[in-house]
C-alpha cells in the first residue's frame, strides 16, 4: 500500500501514519508547518518532511489512498491534484474505517468522557493481553502511541462529533459504523460548527443510525437529553444496555466498586469516572470479559493525560489538572474532587481557550458549573481571543454567566499568578483546568511547589 498524508503534522495523523509505516505500508506526507511532539516523533520514523510546505510532485497515480487532515483547506494544490487524477481520498475517519472493515468495531462517541471510557477499554484489553487495534485522543501509559493499526481482530476508537476534513463536514463518528457503540451524554459544544443545539443533538441521532444491525448501545440513562433521544428514536435491530453511576463506596480518598459478583479499589474517582468506568465495563462484557477480570485489570488505571491527572500531592493538598473546558465537563470535574475529598477546600482555575468557552453569547451555559469551588478562578489571554479573531470578552460578562459569588475573572498572567500565590493550600485541592496553557505559566512547577516537594 502506497499512502501519501496531506498535512501530516496533526496530533493525530501523524500518529496514523507512523502506525501505517510500522505495518509496512509506504508512508509519505506533507505540511506547512510541523510542532512537538509531532514533529520529534516523524522524525524518527524517518517520515518527517525535508521541507515546510505542499508538493505536487508526491501526488502520483500509483497511490492508494490520499489521507486529508483537518489543517489542509480546500484549495491546497496537492489535494486538487489528486482530484484530477481521480485518487481515492479520505479524511481520517474514512480510512480508519478503510482500515476497520473487518473488525469488530467499539467506538465510543458523547460530548465528554470519550477519552477516558476509550482509555479504559484499551487498558482493560491490554492488561488482559487482548490483541486490538485503537484510537484515542490522548497519550496513555503503557502505548506507545495514540492510534494502532495491526491485523487484530478488534478496534476501539474514540468518536469525535467534530468535523471529518475541509471537504468533509460531517462529523468524525459518523464514518465509523460501530458494532459496539457507547453514547456518554449530550452537552452543547463546538458551537462554531453546530450554531443551534438542535443541529448538534441531530448528530447523535444520525450516530445511532449508523450502528451496524445487530449491534449494541450502551448508553448514559443519567443524561436526560441523551434518554429521550434514545426513547425517542428507538432502533429495533440493535440492542440497548442502559448504564449509570455503578454502586461505590469512598473511604479515606479511596473509591471501592461492585460490578455484579466482583469488587475492587480504583485509582481514577468522581461519579464521571464511575460513569465512564461502567460504560467500559458493558463494552468489555460484550468482547468477552468477565466482571472479576475487568476489576482486577482497571484497579490500577490512573487516568488519560490531563484528564483528572494529579500533578503534586503532599500530606494535606493534592493539585490536578484536567481538559474540562466546556459547562458540563468543567461542573463534572469540580464536583468529583469535592465529592472526594469533602472536608478540603476547592481552589479551582478554569482557562477560556476554545471557540465557544470564548464567546460572549454562550457564557450562560457556564452558569453553576463552578459553584462548588471555595474559591474561583476564571482566566483568558488577549492572545487567545486575537488568534481566534473574536471580539473582547468583558469580563462583566463572564462574571454574569458563571453567577458564582466571589469569582475573580483575569485576563494578564501575571495578575492570575499572583492570585494563586495568595492562596492558602493547606487541607485543600487545587484543580487547573484548561485545554490551553494559561498564556505560557508553568504551572507544574507551581503544582510542585504548592506540594511542598
Amino acid at each position: 500500500m502506497r499512502v501519501h498524508f496531506i498535512s501530516i503534522g496533526g496530533s493525530v495523523m501523524h500518529q496514523l501514519a507512523i502506525a501505517l509505516k510500522r505495518k509496512g505500508y509506504h508512508v509519505t506526507g506533507t505540511d506547512d508547518e510541523i510542532f512537538e511532539p509531532a514533529k520529534s516523533n516523524l522524525e524518527r520514523e524517518g517520515l518527517l518532511p525535508l521541507e515546510y510546505g505542499w508538493d505536487e510532485a508526491f501526488i502520483t497515480p500509483d497511490l492508494d489512498a490520499v489521507i486529508l487532515g483537518m489543517h489542509a483547506k480546500a484549495d491546497n494544490p496537492e489535494l486538487i491534484k489528486a482530484q484530477q487524477l481521480g485518487l481515492k481520498i479520505y479524511s481520517f475517519p474514512e480510512y480508519i474505517y478503510q482500515e476497520s472493515q473487518h473488525k469488530k468495531r467499539v467506538i465510543v462517541g458523547g460530548s465528554h468522557g470519550k477519552t477516558t471510557t476509550t482509555s479504559m477499554i484499551m487498558h482493560v484489553l491490554q492488561q488482559l493481553h487482548q490483541p486490538f487495534d485503537y484510537l484515542v485522543g490522548a497519550k496513555l501509559d503503557g502505548f506507545a502511541q495514540s492510534v494502532n493499526i495491526t491485523d487484530a481482530p478488534v478496534i476501539v476508537c474514540e468518536g469525535d462529533e467534530y468535523p471529518a476534513s475541509a471537504l468533509e463536514k460531517r462529523p468524525k463518528f459518523h464514518f465509523l459504523f460501530p458494532h459496539v457503540a457507547i453514547l456518554t451524554g449530550i452537552a452543547w459544544d463546538h458551537i462554531n460548527v453546530f450554531p443551534t443545539f438542535d443541529i448538534y443533538l441531530e448528530q447523535f441521532r444520525i450516530f445511532i443510525d449508523k450502528i451496524e444491525a445487530g449491534g449494541l448501545l450502551i448508553y448514559n440513562e443519567t443524561d436526560t437529553v441523551l434518554k429521550e433521544l434514545v426513547t425517542s428514536h428507538n432502533r429495533t435491530d440493535i440492542r440497548y444496555q442502559p448504564y449509570r453511576v455503578p454502586t461505590h463506596t469512598i473511604s479515606n480518598g479511596k473509591t471501592h466498586i461492585e460490578l455484579e459478583n466482583a469488587a475492587g479499589d480504583l485509582l481514577v474517582f468522581g461519579d464521571h469516572n464511575l460513569l465512564n468506568m461502567h460504560a467500559a465495563w458493558y463494552a468489555c462484557k460484550e468482547l468477552g470479559i468477565s466482571a472479576a477480570d475487568f476489576v482486577k485489570a482497571i484497579a490500577d488505571f490512573k487516568g488519560a493525560a490531563k484528564r483528572l491527572e494529579l500533578m503534586a500531592g503532599g500530606t494535606d493538598v493534592n493539585v490536578y489538572r484536567d481538559f474540562a473546558h466546556a459547562p458540563s465537563k468543567v461542573k463534572a470535574t469540580m464536583e468529583a474532587v469535592k465529592q472526594q475529598y469533602p472536608n478540603r477546600s476547592l481552589i479551582a482555575v478554569l482557562e477560556l481557550h476554545t471557540y465557544s468557552s470564548l464567546n460572549e453569547q454562550f457564557m450562560t451555559e457556564y452558569t453553576g458549573a463552578m459553584d462548588k469551588a471555595d474559591y474561583a478562578a476564571v482566566f483568558y489571554s488577549k492572545h487567545a481571543l486575537e488568534l481566534k479573531r473574536m471580539p473582547d470578552l468583558p469580563a462583566e460578562k463572564v462574571i454574569a454567566g458563571f453567577a458564582k459569588p466571589g469569582l475573580q475573572v483575569f485576563t494578564q498572567k501575571e495578575d492570575l499568578w499572583q492570585w494563586l500565590q495568595q492562596q492558602q493550600y493547606h487541607n485543600a485541592n487545587l484543580l487547573l483546568m484548561s485545554s490551553g496553557n494559561y498564556d505560557g505559566l508553568d504551572m507544574a512547577a507551581f503544582a510542585t511547589q504548592v506540594a511542598g516537594k
